[in-house]
């Protein structure tokens, strides 16, 4: 069995999720529980990287203070990454270039998040793989510095995120940085389910995420970003999703449920398929992505038996199908995208969008998972790692 192609392999999980609903299967038998198909596709690339984490300790805001910051070292603060100084004025307030990231804006914080979403998930991955005692530990050794220990725990909140040189000392739209939390708040949930965590790490890391959650629900920069109309209520979106399922708060899970329903399609989806907000931006063609990635998300950590997001539909048939039948052929061929280039770093995609594998079970569509598997699982140019959070679906399968 071990001869089949990786390709074969994963043209088979869609097929071993509709012959059988409950995932449940021997271990003698890989075919009758879809993750350990998955598993021998993504076993060499997570335990090379966690491999290599294990040796580098964790790190948090509080290492790295921003001397501008209207906060403390406890505080996340990023500057806006699209503002730059005016020309007309240059020691005056910074303008908008959109699409253009001005490097020498405060970054440290993000990178530093970025770092978290990147080595705890793959360590959590690697536990799922081999049960080794020392990826569990050290995933739980960052979810404790970042969210535990008083000397090096960020504050449950962002806001000081975005910041605009001479205009504000933070900004709604910065609560997308912590769309890279989402994975590793599932990170947290897979050890603690495992047994792998602590009690005291885990209620530690839960009582973080509540907190955060409600600051974003009830703080004024919170309110603005969840009604955001593009990308940014999206992922607002996904990340309350994420953190109810951690936090164990199902009002929130059952209120975003019926947001995507009621809110997000209607307001973001044209009758095509197409993100018209986001096809209006300088980088169409990536923030396409970005939000079909968060949508696709959102229905895989959303849906239920008796509701089922991926195939929700409005009366006019929009709906997250047919926006897959949109996007999909131009990840397949990216040389057809009938719209304008984008601005910067149209070249580096597509990168392994997790939402194609997650569709490609959904609606046992075997293209869109060999699509998945064909495309990059570790992009290395800053900017598109920063659009891309979810990078290992070992965690998201049951």
């Amino acid at each position: 069995m071990q001869q089949l192609s990786r390709r074969k392999f994963l043209s088979l999980i869609a097929a071993t999720i509709a012959a059988r609903g409950d995932n449940t299967g021997t271990p003698e038998d890989v075919l009758q529980h879809p993750r350990n198909a998955l598993e021998l596709i993504e076993r060499p690339r997570v335990l090379r990287a966690a491999d290599r984490y294990l040796h580098e300790p964790p790190k948090t805001i509080v290492s790295a203070p921003a001397l501008g910051s209207a906060g403390s070292i406890h505080d996340y603060l990023s500057e806006a990454d699209y503002f730059w100084p005016d020309p007309k004025n240059p020691s005056g307030p910074y303008v908008n270039r959109d699409g253009e990231s001005n490097p020498s804006n405060f970054n440290t914080h993000r990178l530093l998040l970025i770092r978290l979403s990147i080595q705890a998930p793959a360590l959590a991955a690697a536990w799922v793989i081999t049960k080794r005692r020392d990826f569990a530990d050290h995933a739980a050794a960052h979810f404790r510095a970042w969210f535990v220990q008083p000397s090096t725990r960020m504050n449950p909140n962002l806001q000081f995120a975005q910041a605009v040189h001479g205009v504000s000392t933070g900004r709604s739209w910065g609560i997308i940085d912590t769309l890279h939390l989402v994975e590793v708040s599932q990170a947290a949930i897979i050890l603690h389910n495992g047994g792998a965590i602590s009690e005291s790490d885990w209620l530690g890391t839960r009582h973080w995420f509540a907190e955060y959650l409600s600051w974003m629900q009830t703080s004024e920069p919170g309110r603005k970003e969840r009604d955001a109309k593009n990308n940014h209520g999206s992922c607002w979106l996904l990340q309350a999703a994420a953190f109810a399922s951690l936090t164990g708060d199902d009002c929130v899970i059952r209120d975003s449920r019926n947001r995507f329903k009621n809110t997000i399609i209607p307001t973001q989806v044209a009758a095509d398929g197409s993100f018209p907000l986001e096809l209006a931006r300088t980088k169409p063609y990536g923030y396409s992505l970005f939000n079909l990635d968060a949508l696709g998300m959102l229905a895989h950590v959303l849906s239920t038996g008796s509701d089922n997001l991926w195939d929700f539909t409005l009366s006019d048939g929009r709906g997250l199908a047919r926006c897959f039948r949109f996007m999909t052929p131009f990840i397949a061929n990216k040389k057809a995208w009938p719209y304008r280039h984008d601005v910067h770093y149209f070249d580096d995609l597509p990168v392994r969008q997790p939402s194609l594998l997650f569709a490609g079970l959904a609606y046992r569509n075997e293209e869109y998972i060999d699509l998945w598997e064909r495309l990059d699982p570790d992009p290395s140019v800053p900017e598109v790692i920063r659009n891309h959070p979810i990078r290992q679906p070992l965690l998201w399968l049951p």
